[in-house]
């Protein structure tokens, strides 16, 4: 969810007094520094749907950023890539994978494409509110049972 606001202030909602150096840190983990900088007035640029607009990528990763920065131990990604092209699927790949190194941080993702969960530490995959299968992506791979793939 965007609001009326600058670029900053929507990142720095998820933290109370967030500082400018942290809102930035928290951009690069998330692959999204650069667009922001290349923004017209990067961080003080108001977006939504009367200011810049955002693509459902640049959102994902705005979301992921106030993540980061609230050092949230819990993500709940439901489809997060679901309604994105490949290339910009990629790049929201590449910030949820630097999520996967920070310590002390659980992702729960809900996923129908195999390259959202294949760096994941555990799968579960469920069936009807059942789990049939339970692994890496790896051991799930090489020894398919309930149709993983």
């Amino acid at each position: 969810m965007l609001f009326h606001r600058s670029v900053g202030k929507n990142i720095g909602y998820a933290k109370e007094n967030a500082l400018p150096w942290e809102i930035e840190n928290a951009a690069k983990v998330a692959n999204i520094y650069e667009f922001i900088e290349s923004l017209p007035e990067k961080y003080n640029t108001i977006v939504s749907e009367r200011g810049v607009k955002l693509s459902g990528g640049q959102r994902q990763r705005i979301a992921i950023v106030r993540a980061i920065l609230k050092n949230a131990p819990i993500l709940v990604l439901d489809e997060a890539t679901s309604s994105l092209d490949s290339h910009t699927e990629q790049e929201v790949q590449k910030s949820i994978n630097t999520m996967l190194d920070i310590e002390n941080v659980t992702i729960i993702a809900i996923a129908y494409r195999l390259s959202t969960i294949k760096h994941m530490d555990r799968i579960i995959v469920m069936d009807k509110g059942k789990i049939v299968e339970d692994g890496t992506f790896k051991e799930l791979w090489e020894h398919q049972v309930n149709g993983f793939v």
